[in-house]
């Protein structure tokens, strides 16, 4: 088959399509999928960048969002059938080959069928960025009706997600954005306050709740951004982000005083540490938001397209910052 290799960490340069041997079926709970489209996500790039987390295991193939076609399935498999068109995040992190490429074998627990109103592109952006914006707000956030909650960088990958989320929760909704045009899209989301980023945010989330601050404020952007929020967030409300604080740029201190709950959130936790109970749930989350987007509930934004040997390109754009939506490879 043909797949993108990352032959060492580095540029997008370090991509290079190449042909491989096709993967094929070891157990017997395992699917063989003809990949129509895969998603292109941040840890991808940081992942190229830096090294995957199995760096002994090289060359690698990135991506953990995969969308396709069912072509063979193990004796025991339960869920699917050849000719079923599926979508979920597995594999891309370096242990196993990820979904740049033609073909990925995965156990079918951690599958999805794919939403019929979807694209096998709108479902290949889905899946990641479901998943941390369902576990952020709903598991780490602990999301109820009638809150108030801050998410920042709205008009990303994760963000307007997590914006369609929030509201179908019933929670009202600020966001911060960049630009009149994030502005538009994410009152097309239904949002109730978009600040720029050139305003201060703390200032208008205080006069948006009264001076109390929000129940939870979700950080998608990381660095300064989580140690400025603290204060946005009212007495024993939550912070929940999908960074690693960066301990050089600030400290807890107000946050303690505040008595805040600090929500760390990694949806590749449970395949990284081989917990098949938890990526059974993941699964679930895309079952569920996969009714949603049938009834019109939910939708995803692809903002661009390349084709699997553009894959360098589709890097430098994502590296480039302030883009609306998601970007995926076709194959």
């Amino acid at each position: 088959m043909k797949a993108v290799l990352m032959t060492s960490p580095g540029a997008p340069e370090v991509l290079q399509i190449e042909k491989v041997a096709d993967p094929v079926i070891e157990n017997d709970r395992e699917i063989l999928v003809s990949l129509k489209a895969a998603g292109v996500n941040p840890i991808d790039t940081k992942l190229r960048t830096r090294g995957t987390f199995y760096p002994e295991q090289m060359p690698a193939i990135l991506g953990c969002d995969g969308a396709g076609i069912v072509t063979e399935i193990g004796k025991n498999v339960k869920k699917f059938q050849v000719g079923d068109e599926v979508y979920f995040c597995n594999s891309g992190i370096g242990l196993t080959p990820g979904n740049y490429a033609e073909l990925a074998v995965v156990d079918e627990r951690f599958v999805a069928k794919k939403p019929t109103s979807l694209s096998f592109v709108e479902a290949a952006a889905a899946p990641l960025v479901l998943i941390t914006a369902w576990e952020s707000l709903y598991d780490r956030g602990n999301l109820q009706a009638g809150r108030k909650v801050l998410i920042h960088g709205g008009a990303g990958g994760v963000g307007h997600v997590a914006i369609q989320l929030a509201k179908l929760q019933g929670a009202e909704v600020a966001t911060t954005i960049s630009s009149e045009e994030k502005a538009d899209f994410v009152k097309s989301l239904g949002v109730d306050l978009a600040i720029f980023k050139n305003t201060d945010f703390v200032e208008a989330i205080l006069d948006w709740t009264n001076g109390e601050g929000v129940d939870l404020a979700f950080d998608t952007i990381g660095g300064k951004v989580f140690y400025d929020t603290i204060p946005a967030v009212k007495v024993y409300g939550d912070l929940v982000t999908i960074l690693e604080p960066n301990y050089s740029l600030g400290n807890l201190k107000v946050a303690r005083q505040r008595n805040l709950r600090i929500g760390l959130e990694l949806m590749l936790t449970p395949m990284m540490k081989g917990l098949t109970e938890a990526q059974e749930d993941q699964a679930k989350i895309l079952q569920q938001c996969g009714r949603l987007f049938d009834q019109g509930k939910l939708k995803i934004n692809v903002n661009k397209t390349f084709a699997l040997d553009d894959a360098m390109e589709a890097h430098r754009m994502l590296e480039g910052g302030s883009m609306i939506g998601k970007i995926v490879l076709t194959i």
